[in-house]
């Protein structure tokens, strides 16, 4: 019995101590669902790990986001992307990093990435509005050509028009050359230029800490010396922009550094007339062919808003598109995360900023529905240029188009946007699938109608050459040139009696600009054809180097390539008449019979040509007549003249210039291809010369 009694006490515990164990089990699951429960409802409350932006400058609600992948985010309220827009913490607290590349998808017709804030409202600069920012830089692009002047800086805050040219009445800069601790913090003003054509705006700077914005390099990786009361990387920044009555009040501030204050009047212009430009606008914008004057009443009655964040100003594009805007850094052909990783971006973090805005404010939704995906969007050289209904083109794989409205072709035929400003772009290799009895490639126009030189016809183009080839034989005259433009015959020996040129030597800064005349050879056999070249500015076709990689001196009265020129074809009753127009330079004008030769006979041709062409054995004569009763038509684009055959075959058309067996992208990208930008055309019926 009592064995059994201490196995039923046994047991009893057993059971108690199991008992204990289920309740406390219990417990603790329920304890663990009830810290689940509690969490979860945190959450949804609003309750989160992260940091958020809008956490930080809870004013979102007022802008919206531009990514510097060019899409627009919206309202960025609870919103953060890890590439371009998110937030960091230093000593000093949480601070909103905006972060963008050198290149990526832009936003509007900005060369440009951003990320940046938008407002969503505009405003008169009658209106009351303010925006206080405080920031530091903490990186701008490690590459660039330092003698341009957008090289190596961001924007940091701004004015923007949302009407008319959509131009910048602030800009904030803050700019660093390689190898300096110390930057430089200024702003821009740029003009509201009158008229329709907004391609003469520039920007007048004024320093706040260090340099404005016209003090560059001597070379592309040579640099001015570091400023001495500038700003460095990391250092913090307060900006407050008011508007009142018209008037823009800055004002600037940084720990250990002289606060500098402005006032800018709005309304009413100060460069109004040519007199009225600076001379820092003279020194710096004239000479790439921007020298606009702007509007007597300036931003008057424009909406205008505010923007904040990294505004990147450096950018892989060519400095030969624009020696102040372009600025030929690295950018790793978009790749985000290369870019990212050695140096070629621009970063900026807030820490506090705040916006008033008067209720007389209103939307600014028309800006966006302007500019998000325009950069995406195709624009069609026959949107540029309109009269593509009157050509064909023929390109330089060999394809013909006779229909090229709404037609592009990205290898080709094409348009680019430098600032706000479309160009039709006509692009061809060395080497390629070429039209008959030629031995260049083109990318070309050619015009529908054919018209007689009685009856006469008119060809205009305002353009710049981008690009000619860099390899060929000094010796042969065709090297390193191309046809811009040209009349072509369209029955008999189907010559040229006109063929506009631009050709630079390799090494030259300055090209030349010379038109050739074809001779109407007489007789049936046309093999001794030749061209008389005239000058334009710099040299005629006739000046060549010595040996195939002897150049002669540069051309003093040059033009450089993305320097912007125009002509005009007129044959007006038989008589052509030539005018060529440069700012800078002297206006240039010929006049030509078509209808009766100089060069009859043998006694006739010219020194030049008995030097060029008669040592190859063209020294044909021309009929009387000349083109009398010949079909013609214009042509125009770009007709390379570098050539991949053996100078011994011809000197004076055959180049021996680099083609990499026809490979088009192996010739685009080591240099050997031509390529040429024009901005206006027109095409029509000849019209009674205003100078003869």
């Amino acid at each position: 019995m009592k064995v059994l009694k201490e196995t039923n006490k046994m047991s009893t515990k057993i059971a108690t101590l199991i008992l204990q164990s289920i309740l406390l089990i219990s417990l603790v699951v329920f304890l663990n669902s009830c810290s689940h429960t509690n969490k979860d409802a945190a959450t949804k409350a609003g309750a989160k790990d992260t940091v958020l932006p809008s956490d930080i400058t809870p004013f979102f609600d007022q802008w919206k986001l531009i990514l510097g992948d060019g899409t627009n985010a919206g309202n960025a309220t609870n919103l953060e992307n890890k590439d371009f827009f998110y937030t960091a913490n230093d000593d000093a607290g949480d601070w909103v990093v905006y972060k963008t590349p050198n290149a990526g998808n832009t936003h509007g017709t900005s060369n440009n990435t951003r990320t940046e804030l938008a407002q969503v409202m505009k405003w008169s600069p009658m209106t009351d509005a303010k925006l206080t920012a405080t920031c530091k830089v903490m990186n701008v692009s490690a590459t660039g050509d330092a003698r341009v002047a957008s090289t190596h800086s961001v924007v940091i805050g701004q004015i923007h028009s949302a009407d008319g040219h959509e131009n910048e009445p602030f800009k904030l800069f803050y700019k660093k050359f390689p190898g300096h601790t110390k930057g430089s913090v200024f702003w821009n003003y740029e003009i509201n230029t009158a008229g329709d054509d907004n391609s003469g705006r520039w920007d007048y700077s004024y320093p706040i800490w260090g340099y404005d914005f016209s003090v560059v390099g001597t070379g592309e990786n040579t640099y001015p010396a570091e400023p001495m009361d500038g700003i460095e990387l990391g250092e913090e920044i307060t900006y407050v922009i008011e508007i009142k009555d018209g008037m823009m009040n800055l004002t600037f501030t940084s720990a250990g550094h002289e606060t500098k204050t402005f006032t800018k009047n709005l309304i009413t212009s100060e460069y109004a007339s040519k007199a009225d430009m600076p001379k820092q606008v003279r020194d710096l914008f004239v000479p790439i062919g921007q020298d606009g004057v702007e509007q007597k009443d300036a931003y008057t009655g424009q909406g205008l808003f505010f923007k904040l964040g990294c505004y990147n100003q450096t950018n892989g594009k060519d400095p030969v598109v624009n020696k102040v805007w372009c600025s030929g850094a690295e950018t790793h052909g978009g790749d985000l995360q290369k870019q990212y990783a050695d140096g070629n971006y621009a970063e900026v973090w807030f820490k506090d900023a705040s916006l008033y805005v008067s209720p007389d404010a209103y939307s600014n939704e028309g800006y966006f529905q302007a500019n998000d995906g325009l950069s995406k969007k195709t624009v069609y050289p026959s949107e540029v240029i309109p009269f593509m209904d009157k050509f064909k083109i023929l390109l330089g794989n060999g394809t013909n188009e006779d229909d090229i409205v709404n037609y592009e072709n990205k290898d080709f035929f094409y348009t680019v946007i430098d600032g706000t400003m479309n160009w039709v772009v006509y692009k061809t290799p060395n080497s390629g699938v070429t039209s008959k009895n030629s031995s260049n490639t083109r990318t070309e126009l050619h015009e529908k109608r054919e018209w007689i030189p009685e009856e006469g016809g008119k060809l205009t183009g305002s353009l710049q050459v981008m690009h000619v080839s860099t390899s060929g034989d000094a010796r042969v005259a065709a090297s390193y040139s191309t046809v811009i433009g040209q009349i072509h015959s369209g029955e008999g020996h189907e010559n040229e009696p006109c063929k506009i040129f631009y050709k630079k030597f390799p090494g030259h800064t300055k090209g030349s600009v010379f038109w050739n005349y074809e001779i109407n050879t007489a007789g049936d056999d046309n093999s001794g054809r030749w061209d008389y070249s005239y000058p334009v500015w710099g040299y005629d076709m006739s000046v060549v180097g010595s040996s195939p990689t002897d150049y002669p001196a540069e051309p003093k009265d040059g033009i450089e390539l993305g320097e912007e020129f125009s002509y005009e074809i007129n044959v007006h009753k038989g008589i052509m008449y030539l005018t060529f127009t440069s700012d800078g330079h002297e206006t240039v004008r010929f006049t030509k019979n078509l209808l009766k030769t100089e060069y009859a006979s043998s006694a006739d041709i010219p020194k030049q040509t008995q030097n060029l062409f008669v040592p190859i054995g063209q020294d044909g004569v021309e009929r009387e007549e000349a083109y009398a009763g010949e079909l013609m038509y214009f042509k125009q684009g770009a007709y390379n003249q570098t050539n991949g055959k053996d100078p011994e075959s011809n000197m004076v058309w055959c180049s021996g210039a680099e083609t990499y067996g026809g490979d088009i992208a192996k010739q685009y990208a080591n240099g050997d291809y031509t390529e040429i930008w024009f901005k206006e055309a027109t095409v029509g019926y000849s019209a009674e010369p205003a100078v003869k």
